[in-house]
């Protein structure tokens, strides 16, 4: 059983970033679709690479620059995954007047205007957020917003259909409803990223990203009845900017 989730482990990092993994681990699309509940551990994974860069250049540069080779180094990490799916969904909703058009653009490989934009202001966002934090905090915020940002587009797959039909879709694979249990292990790992983090900010970082990711579920639902892969990677880049917010968010008293 353990080498069967290390194996559903390694094939979540295989997917969602460009890291190696080892040469036993198998892969199906059944496979796939029980790793979705490591999503957040894959998050973890990410956050410790940039929260590693970022304690190493902080010892020979400025705040800001650390947080900016962070950055870089996540999105090597990942092939800036996410990022594609945020540009692409912005793309789609922007342009797009139904189900069928929005769709079609979101699939183009082409970026538009409105995803440039949204992708210049995500990164730009982050990079502000992070490099405002008190220093200390920076490492233990990038492992609770990666894990729990994750853990939004989790929800999604959980509580949403998936609505492209073409078998050959990147997300295909993860179309199929998590249940409870694996929500809940799932969870795990966003709520043991939080624990290092002060409470009231936590709260108040968690509430943030919970508004975005249901705003966003409400709008996939509108728009396509339903979410696609880029869906997913939108969530999971709007709900860590607004964790982020909220840990910096200026509390009365």
């Amino acid at each position: 059983m353990l080498r069967r989730e290390l194996e559903y482990f390694f094939g979540a990092i295989r997917f969602f970033t460009r890291l190696p993994v080892p040469g036993w681990v198998g892969h199906s699309a059944e496979a796939l679709n029980r790793s979705a509940r490591w999503f957040p551990a894959v998050g973890l994974v990410i956050a410790g690479i940039g929260a590693l860069v970022y304690l190493g250049a902080l010892q020979f540069w400025p705040q800001p620059v650390a947080v900016l080779l962070s950055m870089a180094a996540t999105l090597y990490a990942t092939g800036a995954f996410h990022e594609d799916g945020l540009a692409d969904t912005v793309d789609g909703l922007g342009g797009g007047w139904d189900k069928a058009r929005i769709l079609e653009i979101m699939k183009d490989s082409r970026v538009g205007s409105y995803g440039v934009v949204a992708t210049v202001l995500a990164l730009l966002g982050k990079f502000t957020l992070l490099a405002a934090l008190d220093s200390a905090l920076v490492p233990w915020a990038l492992l609770a917003g990666h894990a729990l940002s994750r853990f939004c587009a989790v929800v999604l797959l959980a509580s949403m259909d998936y609505v492209r039909e073409d078998l050959q879709s990147k997300a295909k694979p993860l179309a199929t409803r998590l249940s409870i249990g694996q929500l809940l292990f799932s969870l795990l790992f966003a709520l043991a990223a939080l624990a290092c983090l002060p409470i009231a900010k936590a709260v108040v970082g968690c509430g943030l990203a919970v508004l975005v990711t249901v705003w966003l579920a409400a709008k996939f639902k509108r728009w396509l009845g339903g979410y696609t892969g880029d869906c997913l990677g939108a969530t999971q880049q709007v709900a860590e900017i607004a964790f982020y917010l909220g840990l910096l968010a200026q509390l009365p008293g």
